[in-house]
């Protein structure tokens, strides 16, 4: 079972993830920007927190190495 400082993390990365998905579809519902420009926005957000994601997992990792 998780600590509660790591389900406090996922609980803020997920919601910020959330958040950030949500303003994306304002701007797309409102006419601010188009549907291509929305699904670039969105798969380039996903990339970014794969990719740190991955980075942060094999920094602890190799914290764990040492």
């Amino acid at each position: 079972m998780p600590k509660r400082r790591t389900l406090i993390a996922v609980a803020g990365i997920a919601a910020s993830f959330v958040g950030l998905v949500g303003v994306i579809i304002f701007l797309l519902v409102n006419k601010i920007v188009s549907f291509a420009m929305a699904m670039l926005m969105l798969v380039a957000l996903f990339g970014l927190y794969i990719g740190f994601g991955i980075l942060i997992a094999v920094y602890r990792f190799i914290g764990k190495l040492e």
